[in-house]
């Protein structure tokens, strides 16, 4: 009886040491894997273009930044760009440029429009300042002496052409007075060249009164042989002098 007792009682510890030795042995549980790594930050890229509005052929200063871009293109015309900077470009046409960043975490965009105009064309000069011409430089213009043969006073053909010409000029000019001047060649007296520069400028006048050339504003005055527009002694010369002359105004000098 003591025999058993005492190896109930061995049983008995030796399992409280193994009831022991399992509650105090843990189990070990694995550590949780780490967590990723997080995404790398996505470029940002800022464009702007001052002034926006130009007139064509003028410039316009591009300036940029970007922040988490590799690479970096400014297009059109201009190409690959540093992080940031600025230059200078003139466009022909309104032009949108965009600048492109890429990099690690994506690809970002930005614009800046440019819109060109076109300058009006130039005012046409200016008139040329009207230039008034007097009635007297119209008359010395316009009108033209008659010529007469040799001892006469008869209108001549190139005489009737002129005077005509005359009278389509002062017809239209009711505001123009003149003095019609009988002159002659150097041959013959005095008083008789008086004569026939009377019957000359007198056969002058009739002739434009006929075409329509009121008679009030036409003087008539011989000079005879006084004043030769010619001095030499030849046929050429003495035909300059035999003439109806015109002038203007009805004051003689």
């Amino acid at each position: 009886m003591p025999q058993q007792k005492r190896s109930l009682a061995l049983l008995v510890g030796l399992l409280g040491v193994v009831l022991l030795a399992g509650a105090c042995h843990k189990k070990q549980v694995a550590a949780p894997p780490p967590p990723p790594p997080p995404p790398p930050p996505a470029p940002t890229v800022n464009l702007t273009a001052e002034p926006g509005t130009v007139e064509k052929g003028q410039s316009v200063t591009l300036s940029w930044t970007s922040q988490n871009a590799t690479d970096l293109n400014l297009d059109p015309g201009v190409g690959k760009v540093q992080a940031q900077g600025s230059t200078t470009v003139t466009p022909q046409d309104s032009t949108t440029y965009t600048l492109t960043g890429t990099g690690p975490g994506g690809t970002q965009t930005a614009t800046a429009r440019v819109t060109v105009t076109v300058p009006p064309p130039p005012p046409p000069p200016p008139p040329p300042p009207e230039v008034k011409v007097s009635e007297e430089d119209l008359f010395t213009q316009n009108v033209k002496d008659a010529y007469f043969d040799y001892d006469k006073s008869d209108v001549r053909p190139d005489a009737q052409q002129a005077l005509t010409s005359d009278a389509d000029f002062l017809k239209p000019h009711t505001g123009i007075k003149f003095t019609i001047e009988g002159q002659c060649d150097e041959r013959g007296s005095e008083e008789y060249n008086l004569g026939l520069g009377d019957r000359r400028a007198t056969a002058a006048k009739d002739f434009l009164v006929n075409l329509g050339v009121s008679t009030d504003r036409i003087n008539t005055i011989s000079y005879g042989k006084d004043r030769p527009v010619c001095t030499d002694h030849d046929e050429d010369c003495w035909q300059k002098n035999r003439r109806a002359h015109f002038h203007f105004g009805t004051e003689t000098k």
